[in-house]
């Protein structure tokens, strides 16, 4: 996961279903775009302000994720959501509502960038849906500060993943070890998500959501800054099925993942 790939060149279609952008609502989007700039090395610039101030982080002049202002008033969960291409947004909201899910926001135009909706799961869940404009979106991956996976964390995945596999035609590949309730969610072949079942081990209070990992280039280093920017280690580094990984949450709680991949 070391090598810098451009996720979609200018005039690129991105499949139904493909993760293809990040974004982040919060309280405070100062001081958030202070610690997430120190840790992995962000600039910002604004972007669409439909749904109120919000800002494009980039790498090295490219587009990585978004940032939101969450409206005062507001005490809604401030979390990390994957955002999937969809061709037509409001065709893809409607399989939304038929499968038991929900809109939440939307559809509804956000300037250049294109037509978007916010909607969860049955299991309750958030995602985006995104109907991009070609030249919009997560513009590299594979480079340390880049979203390199997303995965969903529910209590058991065989009802979840029908309706994922209704909306956006995923084909899933189950885990190898017995015993272990995974989904590897695939387009054409190739694995962009993963559903992972935990049982009683899903917090009871937050229920299923969605969880996305970015890339670092030395685990350690990025837990010191984690801690030392006012955020908190959930999990310690571990090793895994694609490198070193821990669970942290930036200082409004918002949680995420960071993975060094294998040397």
């Amino acid at each position: 996961m070391t090598e810098a790939r451009e996720s979609a060149g200018p005039h690129a279609r991105r499949v139904p279903g493909t993760p293809c952008w990040v974004s982040l609502m919060v309280h405070g989007l100062d001081a958030t775009e202070e610690f997430y700039g120190e840790l992995f090395g962000w600039e910002f610039r604004p972007g669409p302000q439909q749904l109120g101030p919000y800002v494009r982080a980039l790498l090295d002049g490219r587009e990585v994720a978004g940032i939101g202002q969450l409206p005062p008033d507001r005490r809604l969960p401030v979390a990390w959501t994957p955002y999937l291409a969809s061709d037509d947004v409001d065709r893809t909201a409607d399989t939304v509502r038929l499968c038991g899910g929900t809109v939440a926001v939307g559809p509804l135009d956000a300037a250049e960038a294109g037509r978007m909706a916010i909607a969860a799961d049955p299991s309750g869940a958030v995602f985006g849906i995104w109907q991009g404009s070609a030249l919009f979106g997560t513009a590299i991956t594979g480079v340390p500060g880049t979203p390199v996976w997303n995965e969903l964390l529910t209590f058991e995945t065989e009802s979840v993943a029908k309706f994922y596999r209704s909306v956006f035609r995923y084909q899933e590949e189950p885990a190898v070890s017995a015993g272990s309730d995974y989904l590897t969610l695939r387009l054409d072949g190739r694995p962009v998500a993963g559903l992972h079942g935990m049982g009683h081990g899903l917090p009871r209070e937050r229920g299923s959501y969605w969880q996305t990992y970015f890339e670092v280039a030395d685990i350690a280093e990025t837990l010191r800054r984690v801690t030392g920017l006012g955020g908190r280690i959930l999990r310690p580094a571990h090793d895994g099925a694609h490198g070193r990984t821990a669970t942290v949450a930036d200082p409004e709680g918002a949680e995420f993942s960071v993975v060094q991949g294998p040397r």
